[in-house]
């Protein structure tokens, strides 16, 4: 078993340099992170939103319908 002294603590390196991502909450716009599940100012519920169409631009949402039709009729014609 070995002692440690003070002077040892200073070669091990410190991880705690990441910063966490801090979102805005919804009901209140208090900065919650981004993990939470309830505000800890309101204590309102976060509900994050899991629908793949949410926030992509027009061009990018036909883009996909017109990709997927291509399949269909590559699929119907084989």
């Amino acid at each position: 078993m070995t002692d440690w002294d003070e002077d040892d603590w200073d070669d091990i390196p410190d991880d705690d340099d990441d910063e966490s991502i801090t979102l805005p909450c919804p009901a209140c716009g208090a900065d919650v992170y981004e993990d939470a599940d309830v505000c800890p100012v309101c204590g309102e519920f976060i509900i994050r939103s899991s629908r793949v169409w949410d926030g992509q631009p027009a061009w990018w949402i036909g883009l996909g319908l017109l990709g997927i039709a291509a399949v269909v009729l590559v699929l119907l014609l084989v």
